[in-house]
């Protein structure tokens, strides 16, 4: 059997190296993508109570202030 040169063992380590690499950064993107999945629903359930409540009123302007006119 023949032995790998050190050259080529390097380029096999590099290579695993990489793909580790690949496969740890899908896993975090997946994790990310879930996380925000479930953010998204969390979130949905928080605009359902407040679209519940009354609007709030809005301030209107005294008979002193200074309103600009649209033209």
């Amino acid at each position: 059997m023949a032995k790998r040169s050190r050259q080529t063992f390097q380029k096999h380590q590099k290579e695993q190296a990489r793909q580790q690499k690949q496969h740890a950064k899908v896993a975090r993107r997946l994790q990310a993508k879930q996380r925000r999945s479930q953010d998204v629903t969390g979130m949905g359930e928080l605009s359902q109570k407040m679209a519940d409540r009354p609007p709030v009123p809005q301030h209107t302007p005294a008979l002193g202030d200074h309103v600009s006119e649209p033209t």
